[in-house]
């Protein structure tokens, strides 16, 4: 009985150090995330997992690897290495056994050669390509490691005597057309025939110009002054349509970091480009796909020590448009979909298994990602998990138009991860195309995507406009047919108002504004001589204005405003009679201590009433341009805008002429008057501060004493 227990316990502890070792397979040592539309580290549950680490002996090295620059994984999974401090080229099977390798040849001229520090590597389905680096050149071998070509630095007029031809990455079309990264090349990729010959350069990074730099040389064009470089790229992948995928850590940090911040995908650090160079990477993210969005410090990861714009230094594609760019400061794999989402991000700098040192290179080798570590002298291998199987499916029914099998994976991927925000987005693209408009509304707007909000906007308008087409006729006719009516009774009004004696009425006031806008002159001398205006109606404008500012705000369409609705009523109606009436009160005060240094002829209550009237294009426009966003889409964001400028600007001429009346200014002088008062209300604004400022000083000085009192006498 006693044995029989003793192999019992034995049994027991071994299925219990099984389990745990399974869990620990299982694990991760870091925390996959992602981002949230507005830039924020959200926890998501593990896509990839280390699953194991090649090492030399893994793979029946008998030489270990040395600063291993690239791999490669071909259609039958096949892992090809540059190892390149060993001058050698290294061929493993899918069980990652090595195959052979591929040191020396005898090149076309029957002379023995060698490779010599190789980096780049691409292999199709005929041949091996190797970047031989250090012999600037690219070497070409067959599938069983034989000798073909040698493709040796291209010469072209047009790349000029400083042009070094030092290959570190490439990549070849279904053509034989070869794109080349050179290291320290910048004016784009190399494209080279099939035979090497030289066709052109493609996507050129643009130059980084500070705008100092910019105005002095249009102010002297022919003197010499410092030149700025472009950027280098670093390395290069194909797809299967023949677009190419490039990366570039060559871009200062401060400019890489105003291009996130900005969205500006002139200096995206990675790029697909077109035959042509032309970049067509689509970037409907929340961010641009730039790797780390947070550049100081993410949660959990003990590579936060790293701050800055990721070091994107390779491209991985994947199944059903996803790819993975990898960060070399930070050791983390980020991967989107062909859309630009980021799907999730993992990875950190460590020696445990899944953590990286000095990462080169990634690939993917069916749904598992492997890099390749140059420190470690090592392969990680990344399993994919559950989470990131529902991912990879939900892209592919969206890549085969399954869109009602997408939008329940989509729907699965929001409940395993509630801060995926991005799932929003693909349960609202798949209701878009199912044609489940009004549905897909309450998606996009939780995500923030305006642009997918607006297509859908503008399918439900379409639908709605063909149904009710002649009421929207009548709608217009009558709308058309109402305001010809009010403005001839605007028009009587005002003429009657020209021979009128005695005390106007507020109503008749209000209505003189729709002449001055017109009149400008006349009726601003109107208003000064004649007594068309008064104060009372100057505040009725003013009022107006702030009750159509708050209006916009809180009720404009949700395509032009996303924050709309998420301040408090309260603090709404702060901002507006802010708004309105800091710069109101600001401009007067200015304009009238000016003016009584200057001769100017209109006292302040002048100035008020001339001031508020000239408002009056807010007044009226402000409200049907609110209206009208309820009906507009994006595309038409530009009329939106331009009913706005012309309201400010119409705002700005009515105050430039009024003030030049009402005080009896020359157009010079009052040109002189206007900026000394704008500069009046910026000195205004500073004493402001700094008064509040030593009041608050105060106040806190008062009671800390108060404070120290009370605690004395306690």
């Amino acid at each position: 009985m006693k044995k029989s227990a003793k192999i019992l316990v034995a049994v027991l502890c071994l299925m219990m150090l099984m389990s745990s070792l399974s869990v620990f397979a299982a694990s991760a040592p870091y925390q996959t995330y992602t981002y949230s539309m507005g830039g924020d580290p959200m926890d998501s549950p593990h896509a990839y997992v280390p699953e194991r680490t090649i090492s030399n002996f893994d793979m029946g090295l008998e030489t270990p690897l040395a600063a291993a620059k690239d791999l490669f994984v071909d259609a039958n999974e096949n892992v090809y290495i540059s190892d390149t401090s060993n001058n050698r080229l290294i061929v493993l099977d899918d069980k990652f056994a090595t195959q052979y390798e591929i040191t020396t040849f005898i090149n076309e001229h029957g002379v023995p050669d060698a490779l010599l520090g190789p980096q780049g590597l691409f292999v199709d389905s005929k041949n091996i390509y190797v970047c031989d680096s250090a012999n600037n050149r690219i070497v070409v071998f067959d599938l069983s490691g034989n000798f073909e070509r040698i493709v040796e630095a291209p010469q072209a007029d047009v790349m000029g005597e400083d042009t070094l031809f030092h290959p570190v990455a490439l990549s070849v079309d279904a053509s034989g057309k070869m794109y080349v990264v050179s290291d320290q090349t910048y004016s784009g990729v190399f494209a080279l025939e099939a035979d090497g010959s030289f066709i052109c350069f493609i996507g050129a990074q643009k130059a980084d110009v500070p705008l100092a730099t910019r105005i002095r040389r249009l102010i002297f064009p022919d003197v010499k002054a410092e030149d700025f470089i472009t950027s280098a790229y670093n390395n290069v992948t194909i797809d299967e349509q023949g677009f190419i995928y490039v990366t570039t850590n060559d871009i200062d940090e401060e400019t890489l970091a105003s291009a996130i911040t900005a969205g500006n995908a002139a200096y995206a650090p990675v790029k697909r480009l077109n035959n042509q160079g032309v970049d067509i990477m689509r970037r409907n993210g929340f961010t641009i796909p730039c790797g780390e969005v947070a550049f100081s410090k993410t949660e959990g990861a003990s590579s936060d020590s790293a701050t800055g714009p990721s070091s994107l230094i390779d491209v991985a594609l994947g199944p059903n448009g996803m790819w993975s760019v990898i960060d070399s400061k930070r050791c983390r794999i980020y991967t989107y979909d062909s859309d630009g989402n980021l799907l999730f991000a993992f990875g950190d700098k460590g020696s445990q298994l899944g953590n990286l040192n000095q990462p080169t290179a990634i690939s993917y080798k069916g749904s598992s990602i492997i890099v390749l570590d140059a420190t470690l002298n090592s392969i990680t291998v990344y399993k994919r998990e559950p989470y990131g199987d529902i991912i990879d499916k939900a892209l592919e029914h969206t890549a085969t138009r399954q869109y009602s099998a997408a939008l329940g994976d989509w729907e699965d991927i929001n409940r395993t991860n509630i801060n995926f925000d991005a799932a929003y987005v693909g349960i609202g693209t798949n209701l878009y195309r199912n044609g489940e408009f009004e549905a897909s509304l309450d998606y996009f707007k939780v995500a923030g995507d305006t642009q997918s909000y607006s297509d859908a906007f503008k399918a439900i308008r379409k639908a709605w406009v063909e149904d009710w087409v002649l009421v929207v006729i009548i709608v217009i006719v009558a709308l058309c047919v109402g305001l010809s009516k009010f403005l001839g009774y605007v028009g009587k009004k005002n003429k009657e108002g020209v021979t009128k004696v005695g005390k106007r009425t507020l109503w008749e006031e209000f209505l003189f504004g729709f002449y001055l806008m017109m009149h400008p002159f006349d009726g601003y001398w109107d208003l000064k001589h004649e007594k068309r205006g008064s104060v009372r109606a100057a505040m009725l404008i003013d009022g107006i204005v702030v009750v159509a500012t708050i209006f916009y705000s809180q009720c404009s369409a949700y395509i032009f405003n996303p924050g709309q609705g998420t301040t408090n009523p309260f603090a709404s109606i702060f901002n507006g009679l802010l708004t309105v009436f800091a710069p109101l009160m600001l401009w007067c005060v200015a304009n009238w201590c000016l003016t009584t240094l200057f001769d100017g002829e209109g006292n302040f209550k002048d100035i008020f009433i001339s001031t508020s009237y000239a408002l009056f294009p807010l007044a009226l426009l402000l409200i049907p341009i609110t209206l009208c966003t309820h009906i507009a889409t994006l595309d038409e964001s530009s009329l939106i805008s331009l009913a706005m400028s012309i309201a400010f600007v119409w705002l700005g001429m009515l105050v430039f002429f009024g003030m030049a009346t009402t005080h009896g200014y020359s157009m010079g002088k009052n040109i002189l008057i206007t900026v000394a008062t704008i500069i009046g209300m910026m000195f205004i604004m500073f004493i402001m501060m700094l008064f509040t400022n030593l009041v608050q000083q105060m106040i806190a000085f008062v009671t800390d004493i108060i404070s120290e009192i009370s605690f004395r006498a306690k």
